[in-house]
């Protein structure tokens, strides 16, 4: 195997969830069947991979009033993880590390090790921009950026 291609989320409107996925995430519109009550975006290019937005009652959007959120990573380069902190928060996304707490940094999980900021979209769905690190592996560290990089120089 080589990469993850495709996965899919339910979404309550393509129009409003399409805007976020382009405007804010950054992906690029592919395929939209609105009668269909679906929505393909590629991440990148589509060699990236995609993700496929899906309306309620439609084969992976929700099947009841229940709307259980669902989790996905976008691989990005360091320089586009750190890009990406003030331009999310310019247009009001909040930003969490992995412990889920407000943040203005990358949360480091030090077993990757890896960097990376969470955001909601507008279904509550939680996307991470995640950077792998080229650093030796620190199994029992999991905290900010800051003391990740103290914890290199140390």
């Amino acid at each position: 195997m080589a990469a993850l291609y495709e996965t899919h989320i339910p979404v309550t409107g393509l129009q409003v969830s399409s805007a976020f996925y382009r405007d804010v995430v950054g992906l690029v519109p592919a395929f939209a069947q609105p009668g269909r009550g679906v929505e393909f975006l590629y991440v990148g290019s589509r060699e990236g991979g995609m993700v496929g937005l899906w309306v309620p009652g439609t084969s992976y959007g929700w099947k009841s009033k229940d709307r259980p959120a669902s989790h996905f990573a976008v691989s990005v380069t360091l320089a586009a993880l750190f890009a990406s902190i003030p331009r999310l928060q310019n247009l009001g996304i909040k930003l969490t590390g992995f412990d889920g707490a407000i943040a203005s940094e990358p949360s480091v999980i030090g077993w990757m090790p890896s960097a990376q900021v969470y955001f909601k979209d507008p279904d509550g769905h939680i996307l991470e921009f995640i950077c792998n690190l080229p650093d030796q592996a620190v199994p029992s560290f999991l905290g900010g950026w800051a003391d990740w990089q103290k914890l290199k120089r140390a």
